[in-house]
């Protein structure tokens, strides 16, 4: 079995070959103070040291993030730049409410996740924007509990040209974490996507992931957190495949 040291390496690798392919010149990361995020940051700092960035993106965030994410940019001495969404966002949501609202069409219930969708979906457009400057690919961040239980907005951070650590555990991003020298800090807080206020992922799965390992590993848990992944990953198939088409008639 491959150390953690020897996955890391096959992985910068790997990195590297995915940009000589494409003929771009080196890669680019959405820093926002979490695990996921710092992980693949430290992935891309060793991969390219010279041609790798991280982007910051305030969106009415709790400043907390920010911090915790320019304790990773500068743990890693990562190149980076930050660009405050807060008010774009907010012009955008109200334009779109106000819309709905004149057509009778908007619905308090479903508010509060657009809002959270939108603001993954103006993260991703943002780097996207930064990226073609620099002829960098959009690095995601999604480990491999989010991939099967679709813990990612469509589009949003599900819509990048490369997933690093999609094949890993929650407990295995800790390890690399760890390992690649993440701040203590990023390492001790609670996983949290910032979609708005005090959310953190467990609360909104309603399991966490230590049950989400144990289930990809084969391993017997609760028939109650059984259920709950498994409908998670039943209802997000769609997130997993590309959009449907009809047959060539």
């Amino acid at each position: 079995m491959r150390t953690v040291a020897e996955k890391v390496d096959l992985t910068v690798q790997w990195l590297r070959e995915q940009v000589e392919s494409a003929n771009m010149s080196g890669l680019l990361v959405g820093v926002s103070g979490g695990i996921d995020s710092a992980v693949v940051a430290g992935l891309i700092k060793r991969a390219f040291p010279d041609h790798s960035l991280g982007v910051i993106m305030p969106c009415s965030s709790n400043p907390k993030d920010r911090e915790d994410a320019m304790l990773v940019v500068n743990g890693f001495n990562l190149e980076h730049i930050e660009l405050a969404l807060t008010e774009p966002h907010a012009l955008l949501l109200q334009s779109i409410n106000e819309k709905l609202k004149a057509k009778n069409a908007f619905r308090d219930e479903v508010s509060k996740l657009n809002d959270g969708n939108l603001r993954a979906r103006l993260r991703m457009s943002t780097l996207y924007a930064v990226a073609g400057h620099y002829r960098y690919l959009v690095v995601g961040t999604d480990n491999a509990a989010e991939v099967y239980t679709g813990y990612f907005t469509k589009y949003g951070d599900g819509g990048v040209d490369l997933l690093p650590i999609t094949h890993l555990k929650k407990s295995e991003v800790y390890e690399w974490g760890k390992y690649l020298g993440v701040p203590q800090e990023v390492l001790d807080r609670a996983p949290s996507a910032g979609l708005w206020e005090n959310q953190t992922d467990e609360s909104e799965m309603g399991t966490t992931y230590a049950m989400i390992d144990a289930l990809l590993d084969g391993e017997e848990i609760p028939e109650k957190d059984r259920q709950i992944i498994e409908r998670l990953h039943r209802i997000s198939e769609h997130k997993r495949t590309m959009p449907p088409a009809p047959p060539k008639f």
